[in-house]
């Protein structure tokens, strides 16, 4: 049956795909005529009932709302409403999902300015590699210092690769900072915590810390001001 031309429908076996066993399961849903069909159609809960009672799929349905003029579709599957739903922040327990702005350190301009050095520095820096690592792979690329008294590495000869020396290093005063500009402390209570200055420096709870210590660590941290590097709440 064509679904391109408008259907008179009178009866519920004049509905596209109807078949005959219908009709008596459709009695047990009180539905004997158009009118309480559509009535049904009109009710969520009532259309997933006829739905499973008369196992059908969603584009039948979907054909008989077009054919009953209760919805308006291009092609075989009807067009569905999308609800868009406004939902507004009630509680102070909602915003912590949200993203919250990471503590700054007070650094003086001197103490910016080499920070940023030592990253371009970082940026800049080669890779050292094992001597002969191309050669071996065996030997595997992680660093070690070449030996050997005809070593043309060790003896720096141009043209050999870089190897490691004192000259590649970073600025002596933001040596072993983290990367934010904050010196880095290990706790592992909160106890430790009273020790801390919120403004130059930033803790790391300890790997053996267990989950509930850890919490109240960064509950305790957040209360202080205190940045934790490696929080998991």
């Amino acid at each position: 049956m064509s679904t391109n031309n408008k259907i008179d429908i009178r009866e519920l076996a004049d509905l596209p795909n109807y078949k005959s066993e219908y009709t008596s399961q459709l009695e047990e849903l009180a539905i004997t005529n158009i009118s309480e069909l559509m009535d049904a159609l009109a009710d969520e809960d009532a259309m997933m009932e006829i739905k499973e009672t008369l196992d059908i799929d969603s584009d039948d349905i979907a054909l008989w709302k077009k054919e009953l003029g209760m919805e308006k579709s291009s092609g075989k599957v009807a067009e569905e409403e999308v609800s868009t739903e406004i939902v507004e922040l009630d509680s102070e327990d909602d915003e912590e999902y949200f993203y919250r702005v990471k503590k700054k350190p007070e650094l003086d301009e001197e103490t910016e300015r080499l920070l940023a050095l030592r990253n371009k520095m970082s940026n800049d820096r080669t890779i050292f590699r094992r001597q002969e690592w191309f050669r071996y792979s065996r030997l595997g690329e992680a660093w070690r210092r070449p030996r050997g008294l005809h070593s043309k590495m060790r003896q720096s000869i141009r043209y050999r690769p870089a190897a490691v020396s004192i000259g590649y290093r970073g600025p002596a005063k933001v040596r072993g900072l983290h990367p934010s500009g904050f010196q880095e402390v290990i706790v592992h209570n909160p106890e430790q915590l009273e020790d801390i200055d919120a403004k130059t420096q930033a803790v790391r709870v300890g790997s053996s810390v267990g989950f509930k210590k850890r919490l109240a660590i960064e509950t305790k941290a957040d209360e202080m001001g205190i940045r934790v590097l490696n929080r998991v709440g």
